[in-house]
């Protein structure tokens, strides 16, 4: 009973663990590269590219600077 439980407990958690990146703004986006925890990088990175043809010279330059990061 109490792995049921647990294993329920664990599974509502990891749900509501998902960080959702469209609610955030570019520059915050762009700010966060490099610190985004590994199990969030895919949603980020897709985040950034959908925003990538909307980005300002400056925003495309920052996040083409940055690129390496995302790779580590």
């Amino acid at each position: 009973m109490k792995k049921i439980l647990f294993s329920l407990m664990f599974i509502t958690v990891s749900l509501f663990a998902k960080v959702d990146f469209s609610e955030m703004s570019t520059e915050e986006l762009l700010a966060m590269i490099g610190y985004v925890k590994p199990a969030n990088q895919k949603s980020f990175k897709k985040e950034l590219d959908i925003r990538y043809p909307k980005m300002s010279d400056k925003e495309k330059s920052i996040y083409i600077k940055n690129l390496k990061k995302l790779k580590k």
